[in-house]
């Protein structure tokens, strides 16, 4: 369920300033899960879910699927170390992990020849320090589920 809100936020009309800004929530949601359950989340569903959103967004088919698939494949393989580390450490390595996934896509768009504007990282950023609200909502939703 939470994939799918966040492929809501993902697909909503913002405005252009905000939308510039805007983090990739789907790969957030999948770092949270792939922290909190790595044997529930895994790159065979980021795979999938990328997917779903190169069909939602209309970009090239795999796109996102070959980003998600890496991110997550990264953030499975620290899970470890990572979920115990106090939130400004995670939080760098969630701009870590987005980073991988927008140098993948740039470098995507770059092979289709489609020019990236300047403010193309800066998602990097607002998802890096929006990740402690993320993953406090997130632990929230999942505890009170229970």
């Amino acid at each position: 369920m939470t994939i799918i809100v966040a492929m809501a936020l993902t697909i909503i009309p913002w405005a252009t300033p905000t939308l510039n800004l805007m983090p990739d929530w789907v790969l957030l949601v999948l770092i949270y899960w792939s922290l909190a359950t790595p044997e529930a989340a895994g790159v065979g569903k980021a795979w999938f879910v990328g997917l779903l959103v190169d069909v939602l967004t209309g970009q090239l088919l795999g796109q996102y699927a070959l980003a998600y698939a890496a991110s997550i494949y990264l953030s499975i393989k620290q899970h470890k170390r990572i979920r115990h580390n106090p939130i400004i450490q995670q939080s760098l390595f969630v701009c870590l992990i987005l980073l991988v996934a927008q140098i993948i896509i740039f470098w995507l768009e770059r092979i289709n020849g489609l020019a990236m504007p300047p403010q193309f990282w800066l998602p990097v950023l607002t998802g890096g320090l929006i990740w402690p609200l993320i993953i406090m909502l997130m632990r929230n939703l999942r505890f009170y589920s229970y």
